[in-house]
Formats: C-alpha cells, sequence, structure tokens
C-alpha cells in the first residue's frame, strides 16, 4: 500500500478534527447565544427564535471548528512538506 500524500493527510485530518469538533462547538455557541438573548429581552424565546439561533450556532461552528483544528494541526505537526 502506499503511503499517502502528506498534504492530502493534513487536509483529512483537519476535516475529521473539524468534524468531531463541530457538534460541542455548536451547543456552546447556541447556549450562550440563547442565554444572552433572553438575557437581553428579559423574557422566554418562542420556538422560532431558538431556532434561529441554532441556525445561527451552526454557522458560525463550521468557521470556528475549522480554523482551531487546522491551527491545532499546524501547531502540532507543522506544515505539510510535498515530496
Amino acid at each position: 500500500m502506499e503511503p499517502m500524500d502528506p498534504t492530502t493527510y493534513a487536509t483529512l485530518s483537519i476535516l475529521i478534527l473539524a468534524a468531531l469538533l463541530f457538534f460541542p462547538i455548536t451547543r456552546l455557541i447556541w447556549t450562550l447565544s440563547v442565554r444572552r438573548l433572553q438575557r437581553r429581552l428579559q423574557t422566554e424565546l418562542s420556538q422560532e427564535q431558538i431556532n434561529g439561533q441554532l441556525a445561527r450556532a451552526r454557522f458560525l461552528a463550521v468557521f470556528v471548528s475549522l480554523i482551531f483544528s487546522a491551527l491545532f494541526y499546524l501547531n502540532v505537526f507543522g506544515i505539510p512538506a510535498n515530496g
């Protein structure tokens, strides 16, 4: 079996770590944003508002998890070398 290209290995590693981090990051962002909005409005949120905050949290979690996993990979392994 031929070894994997370092760039492919780095990309797959970053994507796998990002996928694993996506759900906890989503939950954290969603919880903080719902609590902040409830405190600001001083009322219970409707289900529509909660779902809106969840969609926003998922959107932000994609970027946060990708950036964090890329920075983590670069910190641990460095920039992958071709060849």
